[in-house]
């Protein structure tokens, strides 16, 4: 007999979008970047990809310039109320959206107010639906203006973020009670100045810290405006965490694995393993958090798979990957949200979700991360939300479209949406607040 796992009468059932890739129609430093470089892209996109062993399914969409150019995206700018009606439908409560900061201030210093009362209408929208909006200021998109005076490694980038804030703040006044103030800066840093693949394309590390650094700033600025219009606001960041996972090692779920092997605990190998985890664990997932701990309400976890460590990172054993080529372990969301607990925060899982352009494993990958979910909150962690990503198929940034995260399928062609059998199972799982396990 299945057991019913209850999640608590207030938690939060929601879904996610980023602006730049589902309104369409922006201009923004990504989209002057897609047009520049969408034949390059579609050009090395084998070489790119050919690792992924799901490839050959995605191969004649990959190749094409147009995949890689955002152009109207998924024309949610246009279509928002049809996209509310879908999230009202599957009975969820909650739904995080970002604003488009270009669209706000295409010009420095210069507002465009029509597209501020095309928010707080969608904002009104939201909540005439009871759905609780919540608001992210930035998903790494920037105004071209800004972008061209270093972006993110502008040494006034945390006074201009925080004047964005201060406009949006005073435009929604406490119509907005969530705020996410940025979006993964970690990977944003990483992408466009460590590995230097993403725009501005500047591989420099001394830039990455910069980067960081003034990310760190904006936010704290940031939360002092927001706090300072509502004190009862929630502020916080949605922060990508990876499962930095010794192979072998125990806990509540690893250990229901066939395959699990306890290393010898005193082995050099394993000890070489733990100096590598607490690196990564440094570095990628908690130095940010750890700058910002005083400046945070609640955490934000954009969470998507593990990083299995033998002897160096990346030895997952991949039995079954997402089109993304991306293991298909649902269950590491636990250890990112045990590790959370040292910072004694209520948590909001931001963004999980799996892409899946055929709908064979979407329902499998959400039941199985609910139940780690339900695990955590057992043990201790405060967990108060869970949006899938994404709402609906989008456009993957240097992926383009050929990525399918949503739990509503996007005609190309037409925009027309249609719903995923998985989205069914999740909208049960929403109105009866529990899932089976």
């Amino acid at each position: 007999m299945k057991k019913q796992l209850k999640f608590p009468y207030d938690f939060l059932w929601g879904t996610a979008t980023a602006s730049h890739q589902i309104e369409g129609g922006q201009k923004n430093d990504w989209v002057k970047w897609e047009i520049k470089n969408a034949d390059l892209l579609a050009e090395k996109s084998e070489k790119n990809f050919l690792w992924n062993p799901n490839w050959k399914k995605f191969k004649s969409e990959a190749e094409k310039p147009e995949n890689y150019i955002s152009g109207m995206a998924c024309d949610s700018w246009n279509r928002f109320e049809e996209d509310f009606n879908i999230i009202q439908f599957l009975s969820l409560k909650a739904y995080r959206f970002s604003i488009e900061w270009s669209r706000i201030e295409p010009e420095e210093g210069k507002f465009d107010e029509d597209a501020i009362s095309k928010y707080k209408k969608m904002i009104d929208s939201l909540r005439e639906r009871k759905i609780e909006p919540f608001v992210t200021l930035w998903h790494w998109t920037l105004p071209v203006w800004l972008a061209e005076r270093g972006g993110t490694t502008s040494k006034d980038f945390p006074e201009k973020f925080k004047i964005y804030t201060q406009k949006l703040v005073e435009s929604f006044g406490e119509s907005v009670k969530f705020w996410v103030t940025l979006n993964e800066p970690d990977v944003q840093t990483s992408h466009s100045y460590f590995k230097g693949v993403w725009p501005p394309q500047k591989k420099c590390l001394r830039l990455s810290f910069v980067a960081i650094k003034n990310l760190i700033s904006a936010h704290k600025l940031s939360f002092e405006v927001i706090k300072k219009k509502n004190i009862n606001a929630q502020v916080g960041i949605a922060k990508h965490q990876v499962s930095f996972e010794i192979l072998g090692q125990s806990n509540k779920l690893s250990i229901l694995d066939k395959d699990f092997k306890m290393p010898h605990k005193f082995s050099p190998k394993n000890i070489w393993n733990k100096i590598l985890k607490k690196v990564a664990d440094r570095i990628w997932n908690f130095y940010f958090l750890d700058k910002i701990s005083e400046h945070q309400d609640f955490i934000g976890l954009n969470h998507y798979n593990r990083n299995v460590i033998d002897g160096w990172y990346g030895k997952n054993p991949n039995k079954t990957q997402t089109d993304f080529g991306w293991e298909f372990h649902p269950e590491s969301i636990y250890q990112s949200l045990i590790e959370l607990k040292k910072y004694n925060k209520p948590v909001y899982i931001t963004e999980n979700g799996i892409a899946d352009a055929f709908d064979n494993l979407r329902e499998e990958f959400v039941r199985r991360s609910l139940i780690a979910v339900h695990q955590a909150m057992l043990d201790g962690v405060e967990v108060r939300g869970y949006f899938y990503w994404s709402l609906l198929d989008n456009f993957e940034w240097d992926k383009g479209y050929w990525l399918k995260f949503g739990l509503v399928a996007v005609d190309r062609e037409n925009f027309e949406r249609k719903i995923r059998d998985s989205a069914y199972f999740y909208k049960k799982i929403a109105e009866d607040n529990f899932i089976e396990n």
